[in-house]
């Protein structure tokens, strides 16, 4: 809007008048309500009495909207009526499952508790849009953890307890697999963020080694003696493989107990033992041929392939065509993600 060369002045000199009154009786710092009681003082005062008018009608206009952000009314009345700023606010939530819905209604409540927990400087930013506090549903009204490095090694080698069962270690790499599922339910069930599992080809070829030995035994009693180690081998290749598509099928068809697929990546890609090898190749294969008759791409979890030099990076290296299967999985799945 063009304003006049006479009333552009008449606004600096306000504008002036204002920021000097803040500094004299607030050199430390300043609240809102302090700042908007001295602009309605100053414009009052210079009887600048419509635009006082128009300053206090926006002011109430904001006081409400900030009071709305913690008001649990509006904000259930919002989600029953499916508004999409609550309802698709997390991509990894359904919101038409019962426990998500449940999820959500509790998760307005620590929003609202959230807001007047935190410093009102943050609030505000949140408030604004200058900033986004991240998980505000969970954080800082409960005392949950965000992510988790979860020790699989250590839990499929001694065993774990899950509810009210004693998991013994594994005997096989479907066996793994599964127990690798059922945990990463659990911990995604106690806290709000993602679950990571590192050097998964490592955790998981003592398990795929036990498959083989199996197959070895068996080969033993009908299988001719030049063909037994062939035959052990081609069945093991079967077994991971049908384990790592079982795990991701598992992973995306998972809810935890606030309705959200658990947001799980698996890091792999320094293993050079044959059995380490096959299970970084059925990772990628399996993603690459995509979830169902329509083949989609996964959502999770996360593929996360590292490289290294004198490894996999380089032509002649002992994992190199792992790494070009890698790079047309990347291709077509967007995953994996890349480490180096």
């Amino acid at each position: 809007m063009d304003v006049t060369p006479l009333v552009e002045k008449r606004l600096n000199d306000l504008t002036e008048r204002i920021i000097t009154e803040i500094h004299s009786r607030f050199p430390q710092g300043i609240k809102i309500y302090e700042i908007q009681n001295i602009v309605e003082h100053e414009l009052l005062e210079a009887k600048e009495y419509a635009l006082a008018e128009e300053y206090i009608t926006y002011r109430t206009q904001r006081d409400f909207e900030r009071s709305k952000a913690t008001d649990i009314n509006f904000s259930i009345h919002k989600l029953l009526n499916k508004d999409q700023t609550v309802v698709n606010e997390n991509a990894n939530k359904d919101s038409d499952v019962f426990n998500t819905q449940r999820d959500l209604t509790a998760g307005i409540v620590g929003k609202s508790i959230g807001l007047q927990m935190l410093p009102k400087h943050v609030a505000n930013a949140h408030q604004k849009g200058d900033i986004h506090y991240h998980d505000l549903d969970y954080s800082p009204y409960t005392p949950m953890t965000n992510c988790c490095l979860i020790d699989f090694k250590g839990m499929l080698e001694n065993g774990f307890k899950i509810g009210n069962a004693e998991v013994e270690s594994p005997k096989s790499i479907q066996t793994a697999t599964a127990q690798i599922s059922q945990i990463i339910a659990n911990v995604a069930s106690s806290q709000y963020g993602g679950c990571s599992a590192d050097r998964i080809d490592e955790i998981l070829a003592p398990y795929a080694e036990k498959n083989y030995q199996k197959h070895l035994k068996d080969a033993e009693e009908w299988v001719l003696p030049e063909k037994r180690e062939d035959y052990a081998w081609k069945k093991t290749q079967k077994d991971i493989y049908d384990a790592m598509q079982s795990l991701e099928y598992e992973i995306n068809t998972l809810f935890t107990s606030n309705g959200q697929t658990p947001f799980t990546s698996l890091g792999f890609g320094l293993g050079t033992s044959r059995f380490e090898r096959e299970i970084q190749k059925a990772i990628l294969n399996i993603r690459i041929k995509g979830l169902g008759s329509e083949h989609r791409t996964a959502i999770f979890p996360k593929l996360i392939f590292t490289l290294k030099r004198g490894l996999n990076l380089e032509e002649g290296t002992p994992n190199y065509d792992i790494k070009q299967l890698a790079l047309e999985c990347a291709t077509k799945r967007m995953y994996p993600d890349v480490l180096s």
